[in-house]
């Protein structure tokens, strides 16, 4: 194959220490090289770097310039010092040397003198530091927002001339040259209050609250918390100590909203949990159209008064205008007031008025991305809530398309498309990759982790998907569900104290929404501990209610108590529900009261009619007496998800069933 010669920026890193760990700790060396691939991989989409190969305890990647190449490095060694400042234990340490130069493509790979030099350049650079050469920092500085520090010449091996090396001083680092890994500052912004003189208003402060979020959250160095807890803070009257506290954050940004005609008057302040202290306060007086500045020097500011270093790329993004049309700001602001009760109510009135106003939003401006990406996130949501996923799901992978195409940089359009690719076409390679470029370009999206997480989880991938998880709770610690799928996952991986453990905890703290005594009692069902199982479903007797029905039904099944499983099932076949089940739902309660053939047919049916939501349940036990049989397997193998458990089959537990000589009869299901 023919050369190929460009100018490129090279990049190697490496692992410290990585052959002496090997030596004692070879699991622990394994897993670090594991770490830095996870955590070079969104950076690299997100700077438009190539992994070309990797060197063993390292890679060579090139970019098309010395600037994506560096505020790369800066972004990797950002993410493995948050990474060591959650995981605790030996920190990992990457080195990263950057050269520019000119370089031959072969087969896939690099060559030329270039390419040597990076390679003699990593080595220079300190544990958790960028070292570059000269033609980088040239090229670069007054370009980044961070000091190049000049190292000297430094004599290479193989290169005959001295070559002057610098260094990036990053923000987090000790002036002794030691790496340190910091707890990453988190921020609460609490919703806006309105003032405006119209109490319809109320939109406009609800939004801004949400945009605000949003548009912090691109800052890298911040951890800030999600709509969905902040939001229990409207108009309380806790003091900031407290709510610091309940949240787990050192800083509390607060403030009100009055709109009049197209004027705007937004007062913010920066409150210091610890101390109570002012930080900062400004209140901006501006006209409307101005909406979008304030953002954005907000932003800055409060990075800023957080001692956290804004990159260039940074600036940019939350100086970039979303619209030219304030009437589709509105919309979307309106819209996202009813995406927020769509979320809260699951109602289908709900779900149509947040649908409406931002298709309203996208006439007015059809250029308007983030217009497109909500709506698309809003019919992600609402799939299998308010409506079919097969009605919604390919129109919300249109939108999300749109959306992309206006703007590639809008991190939940990358949570919508990834939604998309697992939900509805099964492809897992397409979910991760935009799963992790939506939290490469806003790591405090929690729903991006959330969704992440889960996915992870399905193909049990376990030890990754607890860190995503536990990332989701830390950014949104007062909405149950993340707390539900952390749980769930330490249950899908064997690990049955420490779930019952963190649904107990959270049976404490979130009321009683019906999914924790949900899973809390399935987990006592399956452990053994019956009367704490009948005890937590003994509410739910005689209920019509479907959900409620549903798990007391299973709960009993499991403890040998089939009579309520199978009066549901009579249900079914009769249409007397009141609300739909699809037939992968009914399959498990077939499974349970060993109707093989009949969970199998209806299993074999949700597939040909094109809802496969067995991807999502494979791993509950109701399906443990299925998993020999080669039609399981096969649908399985189908689904593209793994045929094995991470967990103890319980067929014994579902034998007590069996064993009480009330299996469900072979009347079949309604067609």
């Amino acid at each position: 194959m023919a050369a190929n010669r460009r100018l490129a920026a090279i990049m190697f890193t490496d692992l410290e220490g990585f052959t002496s760990r090997t030596q004692r700790d070879e699991a622990g060396s394994l897993r670090a090289l594991e770490e830095q691939e996870r955590l070079i991989e969104p950076v690299l989409r997100a700077r438009r770097g190539r992994k070309v190969k990797s060197t063993g305890d390292g890679y060579l990647v090139e970019f098309p310039d010395a600037l994506d190449a560096v505020e790369a490095g800066v972004e990797l060694q950002r993410s493995v010092n948050e990474q060591n400042a959650r995981a605790g234990g030996e920190p990992m340490r990457v080195r990263v040397g950057i050269h520019l130069g000119d370089v031959q493509e072969r087969d896939g790979d690099i060559f030329g003198d270039a390419v040597n030099l990076a390679s003699r350049i990593e080595p220079l650079a300190e544990a958790g530091g960028i070292a570059l050469s000269s033609q980088v920092a040239d090229q670069v500085r007054n370009k980044v927002a961070y000091r190049l520090e000049r190292m000297g010449p430094k004599r290479l091996k193989g290169i005959e001339a001295p070559v002057e090396v610098y260094r990036v001083v990053l923000p987090w680092r000790r002036r002794d040259g030691e790496t340190e890994a910091v707890a990453v500052p988190r921020l609460a912004i609490l919703p806006l209050s309105n003032i405006s003189p119209d109490p319809n208003d109320e939109y406009f402060a609800d939004g801004l609250t949400e945009e605000l979020i949003a548009t912090v959250s691109q800052v890298r160095g911040l951890r800030v918390i999600s709509r969905t807890s902040v939001s229990q803070y409207k108009s309380t009257p806790k003091p900031v100590a407290q709510i610091g506290s309940e949240l787990g954050v050192t800083s509390i940004l607060e403030g009100s909203v009055r709109k009049f005609g197209d004027r705007l008057r937004i007062s913010v302040q920066l409150i210091d949990v610890p101390t109570d202290e002012h930080r900062w306060s400004e209140t901006f007086d501006r006209k409307m159209d101005d909406v979008f500045a304030i953002q954005a020097e907000v932003a800055e500011r409060t990075a800023g008064a957080m001692q956290v270093e804004l990159l260039n790329s940074e600036r940019a993004s939350l100086r970039e205008r979303p619209t030219s049309s304030l009437p589709a700001y509105e919309f979307y602001l309106r819209g996202i007031q009813a995406f927020q009760r769509t979320t809260a109510d699951q109602n289908l009135d709900s779900d149509r008025t947040a649908e409406g106003y931002f298709l309203s939003a996208i006439r007015e401006d059809p250029q308007f991305a983030a217009a497109y990406s909500a709506l698309a996130s809003h019919l992600v949501l609402v799939s299998g809530m308010t409506r079919p996923g097969r009605e919604v799901l390919p129109r919300a992978r249109e939108l999300a398309a749109k959306a992309l195409t206006l703007n590639p940089r809008l991190s939940d359009a990358h949570v919508a498309m990834g939604n998309v690719a697992m939900q509805a076409d099964l492809d897992w390679t397409t979910a991760e990759a935009e799963f992790r470029q939506a939290i490469a370009l806003a790591p405090s999206n929690a729903s991006a982790h959330l969704w992440y997480g889960f996915l992870l989880g399905i193909l049990q991938r376990f030890p990754e998907a607890k860190t995503e998880n536990a990332t989701a709770v830390e950014l949104d610690p007062l909405w149950f569900y993340p707390r539900l799928q952390q749980a769930a996952t330490y249950e899908r991986s064997g690990d049955y104290p420490t779930a019952i453990a963190l649904c107990e905890r959270l049976a404490a703290v979130a009321g009683s929404p019906e999914q924790v005594p949900w899973m809390l009692s399935w987990l006592y069902a399956l452990t053994g501990r019956d009367d704490e199982a009948r005890q937590l479903v003994e509410p739910f007797r005689g209920t019509s209610a479907f959900g409620p029905r549903i798990v007391r039904s299973v709960v009993l099944a499991l403890l040998g108590e089939p009579e309520e499983a199978q009066a549901l099932l009579d249900d079914w076949r009769a249409h007397r529900l009141g609300a739909y089940y699809n037939p992968g739902g009914a399959a498990q309660f077939y499974s349970l009261l060993g109707a093989r053939e009949e969970a199998l047919s209806l299993l074999e049916e949700e597939l040909k009619n094109g809802d496969r939501g067995l991807w999502a349940r494979y791993q509950e036990a109701s399906f443990d007496p299925l998993r020999d049989d080669p039609r399981f397997l096969a649908m399985l193998r189908e689904l593209r998800v793994p045929t094995t458990l991470g967990r103890p089959r319980w067929n014994d537990l579902v034998e007590r069933v069996h064993r009480s000589g009330r299996s469900a009869d072979a009347r079949g299901a309604p067609r």
